[in-house]
């Protein structure tokens, strides 16, 4: 009687730590990203490092672009907007240089120093929130999109309609409206691919970025590393 009992009591308690083991948050469960204020929505811009390689020529950041660079879209930045305009270079109580360990975090997605520093000074300071938290917004946000496979590291050079470049993005990220995002030309390159997202990172419209997306026919993507 007195083994039986005992049994009885545990089974309420081994049910009672299993639903609280399941309720508890996992290692791999990312915590609520901060928000910050002073803006309405983010734009995440993603530019095709070829083409600004291409463009710049000799100017272009040789961190970036230098030999061997194979870099395909990379970060070019978070930056906070407003539902007309945008905020830039705003008073911050952080620092304006960016700490080199936080630059060495950041240089898989956001392949330079200087381009880290300046998107900080410029954008990032805008956000209301310290350095640490906006570049780990930046980090979440990028891992938010899926790359469509053709324009991965191997990507060849193509000409390219540049809505066809913003379809492959709706149709790999398919919660994404068809006016959140622009794809942005400059002379005879596809640029950049501007992508609207809500302070919680969700996809949302935005007429006015999408108003400023490439009319071109056609534009030139160069292939990474060439």
């Amino acid at each position: 009687m007195v083994i039986f009992t005992a049994r009885i009591i545990q089974a309420p308690l081994l049910a009672v730590l299993l639903v609280a083991s399941a309720c508890a948050p996992s290692a791999s469960q990312q915590p609520d990203l901060p928000t910050g204020d002073g803006y309405d929505f983010f734009v995440l811009s993603l530019s095709w490092s070829p083409s600004y390689c291409a463009a710049e020529g000799s100017d272009a950041n040789r961190q970036q672009c230098g030999t061997g660079r194979d870099h395909a879209f990379v970060v070019h930045g978070l930056w906070p907007q407003f539902e007309s305009g945008w905020p830039e270079f705003c008073d911050s109580a952080e620092p304006e240089r960016v700490p080199d360990a936080t630059v060495r975090q950041m240089l898989d997605v956001m392949p330079s120093a200087g381009l880290v520093g300046h998107q900080w000074r410029k954008h990032g300071s805008c956000a209301g929130m310290s350095q640490q938290d906006y570049f780990s917004v930046v980090r979440a946000a990028r891992e938010r999109i899926n790359i469509p496979t053709r324009f991965a590291r191997s990507a060849k050079r193509v000409e390219i309609e540049p809505d066809d470049v913003e379809t492959d993005f709706i149709a790999a990220n398919p919660t994404m409206p068809e006016d959140g995002i622009a794809v942005t030309c400059d002379g005879r390159f596809v640029r950049e691919v501007r992508i609207c997202m809500t302070k919680e990172l969700e996809f949302r419209s935005c007429a006015e970025v999408n108003a400023r997306a490439c009319r071109m026919p056609r534009a030139l993507m160069p292939a990474p590393g060439g």
